[in-house]
């Protein structure tokens, strides 16, 4: 009986971590560049009660009893979202694989999908949270969100319409792959840590083979 309670119990908790999971995707459904996760599991250990082909019994077959089943990992889901249309110059989705990189104020670098920015009052374009990009880009002081253009290969221009000032390119936003997604460690504000070998990492440009372009708005 008691075997049984414990088997019973590793399942109540796999069920109840798997419930979590659930919530915590049902809780992200609007949040921009939140990728869903899913929980998976493992049998645990077999009890060999009989071992197949033991002489001392004759039996051709053995007898096991499995001993309930554990949490293994939780596994994000980089598939592509639904584009939702804003109407802010400074919302860049991106359309295709691709992460953008964003450095953190320890130094850091980490990754995200989340395309939504903002300018600070020095004319740098930023996450929502304030953290860089990488490479950094810096507008003209003079420049607001109206003035932004972002190209789908991820050029940045910014155009002030006028016979003098038009279309003066201040930097390009690049886009990152990763061989192995499964590595991504989930810091919250839809960032990403990548753990593992850093040669897995390649850097591109949006429109790239492989990597995903830019659609502004």
């Amino acid at each position: 009986m008691s075997r049984a309670l414990y088997t019973a119990a590793t399942g109540m908790h796999a069920q109840q971590l798997k419930i979590d999971v659930i919530a915590n995707n049902l809780a992200n459904v609007n949040t921009d560049g939140y990728k869903q996760s899913r929980a998976e599991f493992k049998d645990l250990i077999y009890q060999n009660l009989r071992l197949a082909g033991d002489v001392t019994t004759g039996s051709t077959v053995g007898l096991q009893v499995g001993l309930g089943v554990r949490p293994s990992a939780t596994v994000h889901n980089f598939e592509e979202g639904q584009l939702k249309e804003t109407r802010n110059p400074l919302d860049v989705a991106i359309s295709g694989p691709g992460f953008m990189q964003v450095r953190m104020p320890s130094g850091e670098v980490v990754y995200t999908r989340n395309g939504a920015l903002q300018i600070t009052d020095d004319g740098e374009l930023v996450t929502l949270e304030g953290y860089s990009l990488e490479p950094p880009i810096t507008l003209p002081t003079d420049a607001n969100s109206d003035n932004v253009v972002v190209r789908p290969d991820g050029t940045v221009f910014v155009n002030f319409d006028s016979s003098d000032r038009r279309d003066i390119e201040v930097g390009r936003l690049q886009l990152v792959r990763m061989l192995n997604e499964g590595s991504l460690q989930s810091l919250g504000n839809s960032l990403f840590r990548a753990n593992g070998d850093s040669r897995a990492i390649r850097i591109g440009t949006p429109g790239d083979e492989g990597f995903g372009t830019l659609q502004q708005g």
